[in-house]
């Protein structure tokens, strides 16, 4: 290991000052030949050129003109439009049909049985400007993966539902076991909250939106403003699991062993979503402990914990008897690639949504749509990748990532040996506010291809834009996500350690998961022109091909190692407090070590691009090597919390669902206060990182 640094640091001295003065006078472009990249760009402008806003106005209306829950009729016609689209391009389109166990809804009922009685209304209702509501005003309103039952007790206010939460109505002596829980949404994913409820002793769970977080609080409520109503419902899945529960870590097709129902990690509790307008109706009569101001919500009275006076009669049914399964069906349009057809780039979005979903999951579904129709018309003028891209539409995303995690585990050994990026569209196009995430390896292309793409607002690029927008110092970048949980990246990154990004532009609104998140909403109150809309199908078409098209696969694992020794502090505090300091000397030294690879690396790459005579089996042993380096920080086995998460640099916190959380093995182990186990999972994850070292090294001996 010490002698092959040495070797690649010596390279470093033996570049030619022509080569030196080559690569400052070009506009270099990472992982191509300054030929290659002169091609390049001109390709991609023509692409980004492609994609229109009328296109994708078009494309949005029709695929949100009624709800479209997964396991519908309605959700199969989402399916046959972007298959007749991508065929009408002169696109290959493929389907993939899973089985899943999926109840729907079919009775959900509150009434307020003390001090009085009083059934609550709980649909959302027309709103007059809003088309697709007058449609559909009784539409479902449902939390996917509810226990059902038909239970009766006290209500109980639990604040947001958190750990902490829980904790703190144990010190006032107040118990929710044997009551009904009402929690707000927000602070985490709403499967916690159910989890967390039903681990209490609640016999029943019911969710709303306080006005506090995304209603008139926030702002004028629909239709006269973006924010949530009165009568506003969101609803989600209570799953914590990702893909089907019913086929854990395969996937679910025809013939699949199906685990029992009590084997299932899904809520055994009725869980039910209201308006915080019925919530009020439960509130306002609680009287019992007083809360702390923290819990205080917006609605315009005093909030009390209870229990009681006031009571709840709920009661959820589902379909489980007679249709407990449904079908699902996964969408791609490719294009083959003409040099290394088995290398993969993917970019997909999902389909499925609570409501008309125009912007959750549509402007995702446009986006994946209108990119593909850029690529197609170069494709038709004799532009064909270098490698394969699909271009997916996901099913089922919103009962618990399931269309995604499906392919990927039906999938996986193909994506394992080619998966090159996954790039992720959700929810990119509701406003001007950009924002971007992803692994670190692929920021900096990010970065790049938005500087070249010009802001709907005509104030720049989109990268200039995000840089006024989030008022960065000039040495700094603005922030950018990491690869946490809750959308379709996770399959691709949590679970087999593909390289993922994605990007966006939003504004605050409050239709999330309701009926409002129409095409009104939308043309009112989010991306009115549909500027937006095609610009983030413009990122989506440039994206894709600088990847697919690239010599050297363009990762950048210099900003990957400054972004790891980010988390070291941190670490080194929440070690200190233990009294185990000095335990992550191991860490530290590997990441120290892979940023020496990358630095060694950036040289011999740039170097052998700059002469412009790569040869293709160089280039090809050389890309070999990078597939495996982020394959390396990931552990077949998994987490010891969650074997399916095998990724070790970022997951989804196991007490949060959405927030990501960082080194989650070795986090996890000190969460849970054993410091052998703890000193095991430092020392797992250096080699870890010394064994992606040895990709980054084995890249750079393959062009020397």
């Amino acid at each position: 290991m010490i002698r092959s640094n040495v070797r690649l640091a010596l390279l470093t001295l033996t570049i030619s000052a022509t080569a030196a003065l080559a690569l400052a006078q070009q506009d270099t472009l990472t992982g191509y030949t300054p030929s290659a990249a002169t091609r390049e760009r001109t390709l991609e402008a023509s692409t980004a050129a492609h994609a229109a806003a009328d296109t994708a106005r078009a494309h949005s209306r029709a695929l949100s003109r009624t709800t479209h829950i997964a396991g519908t009729p309605a959700q199969a016609r989402t399916r046959d439009y972007v298959l007749a689209a991508m065929k009408g391009w002169g696109m290959e389109t493929e389907v993939r049909e899973y089985l899943i166990w999926m109840p729907h809804t079919v009775v959900m009922q509150v009434w307020r049985v003390a001090p009085d009685t009083l059934a609550l209304n709980l649909a959302e209702g027309a709103v007059a400007q809003d088309t697709t509501s007058w449609a559909e005003p009784e539409a479902v309103i449902a939390n996917g993966y509810s226990g059902t039952g038909d239970v009766t007790g006290l209500v109980v206010y639990v604040n947001y539902g958190l750990i902490e939460d829980y904790e703190q109505l144990d010190s006032m002596g107040v118990s929710v076991k044997g009551k009904v829980a009402i929690a707000r949404y927000g602070r985490s994913f709403r499967g916690i909250k159910a989890r967390e409820a039903e681990k209490h002793g609640a016999v029943g769970l019911i969710l709303y939106s306080d006005p506090a977080d995304d209603g008139f609080a926030r702002g004028d409520v629909y239709p006269a403003g973006p924010m949530r109503p009165s009568q506003g419902v969101q609803r989600g899945s209570v799953m914590n699991d990702d893909g089907d529960p019913s086929t854990p870590g395969y996937p679910s097709k025809a013939g699949a062993v199906r685990i029992p129902v009590d084997r299932m990690h899904v809520p055994h509790i009725p869980v039910i979503p209201m308006s915080y307008g019925n919530a009020t109706q439960l509130l306002r009569g609680l009287r019992g402990a007083n809360i702390p101001q923290a819990w205080q919500g917006g609605l315009p009275f005093r909030y009390h914990a209870g229990p009681g006076p006031v009571a709840a009669h709920v009661v959820v049914h589902s379909d489980t008897a007679t249709a407990a399964y449904k079908k699902i069906w996964d969408t791609f349009g490719i294009v083959r690639g003409a040099d290394l057809p088995d290398q993969l780039v993917i970019i997909g979005g999902h389909r499925d949504a609570w409501g008309p979903g125009t912007n959750d999951n549509v402007s995702g579904t446009v986006s994946v749509l209108e990119a593909a129709r850029a690529v197609m018309m170069e494709v038709k003028a004799g532009h064909r990748p270098r490698r394969t891209i699909l271009f997916a539409t996901w099913d089922a995303e919103e009962w618990g990532l399931i269309g995604s995690t499906e392919y990927v585990e039906d999938d996986s050994l193909r994506l394992l040996r080619g998966a090159v990026a996954y790039l992720n569209q959700d929810s990119p196009a509701s406003g001007s506010t950009v924002g971007g995430g992803g692994s670190p390896s692929l920021r900096s292309t990010l970065r790049d291809v938005m500087a070249h793409i010009a802001d709907p607002s005509g104030a720049g690029s989109v990268y200039q834009v995000w840089r006024q927008q989030t008022k960065v110092a000039d040495s700094a970048q603005p922030p950018m996500g990491n690869p946490g949980g809750g959308s379709d990246f996770a399959g691709f990154y949590n679970h087999l350690g593909i390289p993922i990004s994605d990007w966006g532009f939003g504004n605050p609104g409050g239709v999330y998961h309701s009926l409002y998140d129409s095409y009104h909403w939308m043309t009112t109150f989010g991306d009115t022109s549909y500027r937006y809309h095609a610009t983030a199908a413009k990122i989506g078409a440039v994206m894709v091909l600088r990847i697919a098209n690239a010599e050297i696969l363009p990762y950048d694992y210099q900003e990957y190692a400054r972004a790891m020794r980010v988390f070291l502090p941190a670490l080194d505090s929440a070690l200190a407090k233990k009294g185990w300091a000095q335990s992550d000397t191991a860490l530290a030294g590997a990441i120290d070590r892979f940023a020496r690879a990358a630095a060694a690396f950036v040289v011999v790459r740039d170097s052998a691009l700059a002469r412009g005579a790569l040869s293709r089996e160089a280039a090809a042993r050389a890309n070999a090597a990078l597939l495996r380096v982020e394959r390396a920080l990931t552990r077949p086995e998994g987490l010891k919390t969650r074997p399916w998460f095998r990724n070790l640099i970022y997951a989804a916190d196991e007490n949060n669902g959405y927030a990501d959380i960082i080194f989650p093995s070795v986090r996890e182990a000190l969460r849970s206060g054993d410091r052998s186990l703890t000193e095991k999972e430092i020392a797992d994850l250096a080699s870890r990182f010394d064994a992606a070292a040895r990709g980054v090294n084995d890249a750079a001996v393959a062009l020397r």
